[in-house]
C-alpha cells in the first residue's frame, strides 16, 4: 500500500506564473525520495498538490490505483510545513498533536496516551504539556511531525525540514527522519540533507523536472547543479 503516481500535473496561477508543467511522478512505498531546486522550482507547489491543500490545473493524482479529487484531503498523506507555527493553534503540545485523532471523535484521555507516544517517537515527549509558542525552532519542527504521524499517514510530506534550524537541531531532526519507516517525500534546499536522507533525488527546474535520479547522482555533478541555479553541497565543497 501507498504507491504514488502523478500524471501530467500542472499548476498554473495566472497566465504568466506557471508552478508546475507537466510533472510525471511514480513513488513507491518505503522510498526516501528528496525534491531539490531553487527558490520558485515548483518544489512546495508540489508537496501541496499531493497534500490536496492546493488543487492541480491539470492531471491525475493516484494512489494505490485510486484515483484522489483534487483538493480533498484523500487521507494517505500528511504533510509539514516549512513554518511549524501554522500547525499550532491549540494551548498545549499534546492537544496540537492529538487534534486531528480528537476531531475524529476519540475519547480525551486515549488522544493524550497516543499524543505522547508520537512526541516520544520525536524525542519530544517531555514538551507534552508546554505552550507550543514558546519552543525552540528545534522543538516546533519535532511537535509538528508528531502532530502528522498520529495520523498514520501513508505518504509523509515534509517542507524544507532543517530551515533555520541550528546545527544540532537539524542534526537531530535528520536522524529522526533515518528511522521513519515512512514513504517520505522531502522538498529542501539542503543538499547535505539530500545527501544524508534520500535513495532518490528528483531535481525541479521552472516548474518542470530537470533530472530523477538515485541519489547521490547529479548532487555531486557542478555543472548539472550551476545550469539549474544551485551548488554543490556544502560538504562536497570543503
Amino acid at each position: 500500500m501507498g504507491q504514488l503516481l502523478l500524471k501530467h500535473i500542472s499548476c498554473t496561477y495566472d497566465e504568466t506564473n506557471i508552478s508546475l508543467d507537466d510533472i510525471n511522478l511514480s513513488v513507491e512505498k518505503g522510498e526516501n525520495i528528496c525534491v531539490l531546486g531553487s527558490n520558485g522550482s515548483g518544489k512546495s507547489t508540489l508537496l501541496q498538490i499531493i497534500a490536496s491543500c492546493v488543487k492541480p490545473s491539470g492531471g491525475e493524482i493516484f494512489i494505490d490505483d485510486i484515483l484522489l479529487k483534487p483538493g480533498v484531503n484523500n487521507g494517505k498523506t500528511g504533510i509539514v510545513f516549512q513554518e511549524p507555527d501554522n500547525q499550532f493553534f491549540m494551548p498545549t503540545v499534546w492537544e496540537d498533536v492529538a487534534f486531528g485523532i480528537l476531531k475524529k471523535g476519540m475519547a480525551i484521555e486515549e488522544a493524550r496516551t497516543l499524543a505522547v507516544k508520537a512526541l516520544k517517537n520525536v524525542e519530544a515527549e517531555e514538551l507534552a504539556d508546554r505552550q507550543p509558542y514558546k519552543l525552540s525552532g528545534g522543538e516546533k519542527q519535532r511537535v509538528a511531525l508528531a502532530s502528522i504521524l498520529i495520523m498514520d499517514p501513508e505518504i509523509l510530506l515534509l517542507d524544507e525540514p532543517s530551515a533555520a534550524l541550528d546545527p544540532r537541531s537539524r542534526k537531530n531532526i535528520i536522524s529522526i527522519l533515518k528511522n521513519l519507516n515512512s514513504t517520505k517525500i522531502i522538498a529542501s534546499h539542503d543538499l547535505d540533507l539530500a545527501l544524508d536522507l534520500a535513495d532518490r533525488i528528483i531535481f525541479l527546474h521552472k516548474g518542470k523536472i530537470a533530472a530523477d535520479c538515485p541519489a547521490p547522482g547529479l548532487l555531486l555533478n557542478e555543472a548539472f547543479l550551476q545550469g539549474i541555479g544551485m551548488e554543490l553541497p556544502l560538504s562536497i565543497k570543503v
